[in-house]
């Protein structure tokens, strides 16, 4: 009775097990692009690369099927923090930025836009909807616009000690001289998100422009590398999201004691760090192409774009 009572038990264990393991194949197949794309009959792309060689996904159009992700990620009651700077002349861009949000952006999901200027009396009056809010935060004006680029890790890096923790379960940060055209979702979402540069998909690794001088903190050597991704839009979530700005800004301060400015400012320590910390999730051109009037070859949609303007005209400096 005993060996029969045992039996018993050991079939209840295993049936035990296989069962959370297949609940949890189940929650993964359908959290993921791949399933969402064999749930809809849908096998994907073969014109381009949608899985990197860690097995990370690169977004698509194609490779996912958004009213199965919605639904998913409606039920997890989720808050999107959103990060723009501008200062200067780039105010101009917020109108367009904001409204073309309210139409693409995460619609139907909780976003908070955290908007960070040096003349708060430029923010123009958009009408946000149900669950969309903006706090404006005023910053001091700066003389060059590297400098600005590069504050954005450690005011990011403090955005997310001092206020994000409780408010928020993403976040992205991303330039506001950009305006939406298509749908940017929940499929974006991950740990860690990083976007390919719209200038660097279809190009050899050795024309990427990383830092190759040893003496930045931002250097990767000849040869080595994954993809080049933007600076101008990446996020993921809160506590990677820190990690990646506290570690970008305590390199970039390591560089001014040492006299040194990376290539291409945040973004060089940026594709170092995810040179070492690998994306989870990559997002194709798609998210941030170069401006929406070019010719987009195998980027079958244009969802988020630079808008065309004259660098020198905006800048403050050159």
């Amino acid at each position: 009775m005993t060996m029969r009572l045992r039996q018993i038990f050991y079939v209840f264990l295993l049936g035990m097990f296989v069962g959370l393991s297949l609940s949890g194949l189940i929650y993964w197949g359908f959290t993921s692009i791949w399933f969402g794309n064999h749930l809809t009959g849908n096998l994907g792309r073969t014109d381009v690369a949608s899985v990197t060689p860690w097995l990370a996904p690169i977004v698509w159009e194609g490779t996912f099927d958004s009213r199965v992700i919605d639904s998913i990620y409606k039920q997890q009651n989720i808050t999107i923090a959103t990060t723009v700077f501008a200062l200067g002349k780039y105010t101009r861009f917020l109108k367009d930025f904001l409204e073309s949000a309210e139409e693409h952006y995460f619609v139907g999901f909780r976003v908070h836009f955290y908007l960070f200027t040096d003349q708060p009396e430029e923010v123009p009056n958009v009408k946000l909807g149900q669950e969309r809010y903006l706090t404006v935060k005023t910053l001091p004006s700066m003389n060059r616009w590297q400098d600005i680029s590069m504050s954005r890790m450690e005011i990011l890096e403090k955005l997310i000690e001092n206020e994000l923790a409780s408010e928020a379960d993403y976040i992205f940060c991303l330039d506001v001289d950009t305006k939406f055209y298509g749908r940017w979702g929940v499929e974006s979402l991950g740990r860690l998100v990083g976007v390919i540069h719209p200038w660097f998909f279809n190009v050899p690794r050795f024309l990427f422009t990383y830092e190759h001088r040893p003496k930045s903190q931002a250097y990767i050597p000849a040869g080595k590398g994954d993809f080049y991704y933007t600076g101008a839009a990446f996020g993921g979530s809160l506590k990677d999201v820190h990690n990646l700005t506290k570690t970008c800004r305590e390199q970039m301060n390591i560089d001014t004691a040492n006299s040194i400015e990376a290539l291409w400012h945040e973004e060089s320590h940026l594709n170092k760090y995810f040179l070492y910390n690998k994306p989870s999730k990559l997002l194709s051109p798609e998210y941030l192409w170069r401006d929406i009037s070019m010719s987009s070859g195998s980027v079958k949609i244009i969802r988020f774009s630079h808008v065309a303007k004259n660098n020198a005209e905006v800048r403050p400096n050159l």
